[in-house]
């Protein structure tokens, strides 16, 4: 029997690839107590800091990461609230380069005053200009040919009118919206404020404190959950398409289908790892050309889950990306990651100065 297996590629079905710049980040001066106060004081600072070095070398590092762990297409959610032209572009360029798909948004807020301070948004407020340069940069990539999909932060970081027009640009160009729902409480109640506008192509990312189902593949992401301990969503619950994400956190897929069924067993001992390798593999259904990519793993039983559920030793050798190598005999080919990793270091290195200075 052979020692290896091969496997179509893997997709996260929701990233930050601006995170890829957090790891040793400082930290607050303020431990947060509450979800809303991690994304007021470590995220929100830190997406706000970010300029185009940092974008591209966050992007680089995380797509090489990717190919690393057999995740061939990112489906990203991009905030830059003061670098939003071109930002886009950059994040395609950066996984081009290392040779991974991509499918970005913008996810665009009212959080943000014309003035530039963090505001609390009122549903019937008007949408701030950060939110109409947000979708201008959404309707310029879209119209370039390439595939994205229109994002928009959460409900609860939204006017009714910024909402509606990001679905009206989704559906203009035909993809779903990528947007946040029901993660903590302070979003509780938030598929009531979109119901009306989502359909099948939207994603529905975390939803859990969904209250009553929603249109679209519900995104989730288990490791992310526990880290911002804003409980478990049992996505079993609903009927929709459950797919997979890492939030950030990394790409490495397989380790997210092993705490999914960790976090469903822990909820319920019936829990399988049968569903979970579902959830795994319904994100390829997101991105349908990494079903003709080819994964090679040290592993001979990558295709049971009981198996890959109790086994944390699996390693990639090989990837093809449309039939050509991004990474042979665990090298990358058309990048050198130490490379990438210096410069991703670099940036990583000025982006928590700027925290820093800002806290």
């Amino acid at each position: 029997m052979t020692n290896t297996r091969t496997t179509a590629g893997l997709v996260c079905a929701h990233h930050h690839l601006y995170s890829s710049l957090a790891r040793g980040m400082p930290a607050p001066k303020v431990a947060p107590h509450h979800f809303l106060s991690v994304l007021e004081n470590i995220w929100w600072k830190l997406d706000a800091a970010l300029d185009h070095d940092m974008i591209y070398w966050s992007a680089a590092l995380g797509a090489a990461e990717a190919l690393l762990s057999g995740t061939t297409a990112i489906i990203d959610h991009h905030e830059s609230p003061n670098c939003i032209e071109g930002s886009l572009e950059t994040i395609y360029a950066a996984c081009s380069e290392v040779g991974i798909r991509v499918v970005p948004c913008y996810g665009v807020t009212d959080r943000w005053s014309d003035d530039g301070n963090l505001q609390q948004v009122h549903p019937s407020s008007a949408m701030t200009r950060s939110a109409q340069i947000g979708l201008e940069e959404t309707e310029q990539y879209l119209a370039s040919g390439k595939i994205a999909m229109v994002g928009v932060h959460a409900a609860f970081t939204c006017t009714d009118e910024t909402l509606e027009a990001a679905a009206q640009l989704a559906n203009e160009y035909n993809t779903g919206v990528h947007i946040h729902v029901a993660e903590g409480p302070d979003d509780i109640g938030a598929e009531k404020r979109i119901k009306q506008y989502a359909n099948d192509q939207w994603l529905i990312v975390h939803g859990v404190h969904l209250q009553e189902p929603i249109a679209g593949t519900i995104v989730h992401n288990p490791r992310s959950n526990m880290n911002n301990a804003v409980g478990y969503a049992r996505p079993s619950q609903w009927s929709n398409r459950i797919a997979l994400g890492s939030d950030g956190i990394d790409s490495n897929m397989m380790s997210e289908f092993q705490m999914a069924f960790v976090a469903g067993r822990a909820d319920n001992i019936s829990f399988s790892p049968e569903l979970a390798w579902e959830w795994l593999w319904n994100s390829s259904q997101l991105v349908p050309e990494t079903q003709n990519d080819v994964v090679t793993w040290n592993y001979p039983h990558m295709d049971s889950p009981w198996h890959v559920a109790y086994t944390t030793s699996v390693h990639v050798s090989d990837v093809k990306v449309n039939n050509e190598y991004v990474l042979r005999e665990g090298s990358l080919t058309k990048v050198e990651l130490g490379e990438i990793r210096r410069k991703a270091e670099e940036q990583s290195q000025r982006l928590h100065h700027a925290l820093a200075m800002s806290a």
